[in-house]
């Protein structure tokens, strides 16, 4: 039975037929007889930028006068929390739902310095939490004269955590 071709019905010739194999066959012998091509070569990868450390944060000007009631003295050191840790802080309205509330009770020398903190209480979810509020009390230190303020120098500050991860003291909400 005669090859036809497939567009017109018409008969192909047979020499046609072995050129078009032959020259298959040349293509797949040429491309396997090709080296692959080489990639190109890569630019030289930029040097690393430097490290640059972040400036500290200044601290907060020295308080009018010193606190005279305990409350007054624990919206001082809520004042002074929000001013150290700018990065970590909101003021706005605290959210319905919070991520996670940690307590901390925080003892004061009379200078105004970190004398002893401790965990009241851990939440549940996101309790890493409770070192990010650590760690933003020792940044925020020293709160200032405590000697006005009547003894034991022991405050306990809550921290209301949105889902950033972001704090605001209780005290100021």
């Amino acid at each position: 039975m005669p090859c036809t071709d497939q567009r017109d019905g018409a008969p192909h010739a047979p020499g046609r037929l072995r050129r078009v194999a032959a020259w298959l066959g040349f293509c797949a012998l040429s491309a396997c007889q090709t080296p692959a091509p080489q990639p190109a070569p890569r630019a030289p990868s930029p040097a690393p930028a430097p490290r640059v450390t972040p400036a500290p944060v200044p601290a907060p000007a020295p308080y009018a006068r010193p606190a005279r009631t305990a409350e007054e003295y624990k919206r001082q050191i809520a004042l002074r929390l929000v001013a150290a840790n700018p990065k970590t802080t909101y003021l706005t309205r605290a959210p319905d739902i919070l991520l996670a509330i940690p307590i901390l009770e925080v003892e004061v020398n009379a200078d105004g310095s970190v004398r002893h903190i401790s965990v009241v209480r851990t939440p549940t979810q996101a309790t890493d939490t409770v070192q990010l509020a650590i760690d933003a009390v020792r940044r925020s230190a020293p709160f200032g004269d405590a000697s006005q303020v009547p003894r034991p120098w022991k405050f306990m500050q809550v921290f209301l955590f949105n889902d950033d991860r972001h704090f605001k003291p209780k005290d100021l909400d």
